[in-house]
């Protein structure tokens, strides 16, 4: 019997439940549907799909699961992609945002082999431009991290990685590069506001406004 194939849609639906799963809260389509900006009947039925084709499980509490199959998809969409961004940045020259892209375009089309020379020719990096692992690549030891926004006013505290759902945001990605919120950088909280959803953070001598939802994507430790 032939395995069903595999589009490259299919593989975004399969990447984007990996990164929801890896919040820690259950993936359910309404959740899908609000990440990927489209309807939920367009979610139900691919996941419907999903289910058929052996890459997904959904519970009795309508909660979604993938299978190992599934997981092994998602994970091997993710490196390529991850590695692209490394090439982009590393070698191109290329800034977070114009690299992100372009990988979301190149993932799909990287054979394993390709795949492979590329990771050799980076000298097999950990983790992508934004501080996530890279699958396949080995352990990264972070620590205990937390979100950015559990800091309080006066802490330093050093950034550690931006979320997969962070890294989604293009002007989020564009705005944390330009004021130098890169992984390993320390970060001082000048002020936490949360009746007006903002802290006040410092990189150096640049002080600058984000808002605390998005800071809720950002890991430090």
């Amino acid at each position: 019997m032939e395995e069903p194939k595999v589009t490259h849609a299919l593989e975004d639906y399969l990447k984007a439940i990996y990164v929801l799963m890896e919040d820690g809260q259950p993936v359910i389509a309404a959740r899908m549907a609000a990440e990927a900006g489209v309807s939920a009947s367009t979610i139900f039925a691919t996941v419907r799909r999903l289910e058929k084709d052996g890459y997904v499980t959904i519970n009795r509490r309508k909660e979604i699961q993938l299978t190992n199959e599934g997981k092994n998809i998602a994970e091997r969409t993710i490196r390529r992609h991850f590695l692209t961004e490394r090439f982009l940045t590393d070698l191109l020259g290329l800034d977070w945002v114009k690299a992100h892209q372009e990988a979301h375009r190149l993932e799909h089309a990287i054979s394993q082999d390709v795949e492979e020379r590329l990771a050799k020719l980076l000298n097999n990096p950990l983790t992508c431009p934004h501080g996530n692992r890279i699958p396949g690549a080995g352990a990264v030891n972070l620590g205990k991290t937390m979100p950015l926004n559990d800091a309080t006013d006066g802490q330093t505290v050093v950034l550690d990685f931006i979320t997969e759902g962070g890294e989604r945001d293009v002007r989020l990605l564009g705005y944390l590069q330009e004021h130098g919120l890169l992984p390993g950088a320390n970060v001082q909280v000048v002020e936490v506001a949360p009746s007006l959803g903002m802290m006040t953070l410092k990189v150096g001598e640049d002080q600058f406004s984000l808002g605390i939802e998005a800071a809720k994507k950002i890991r430090v430790h």
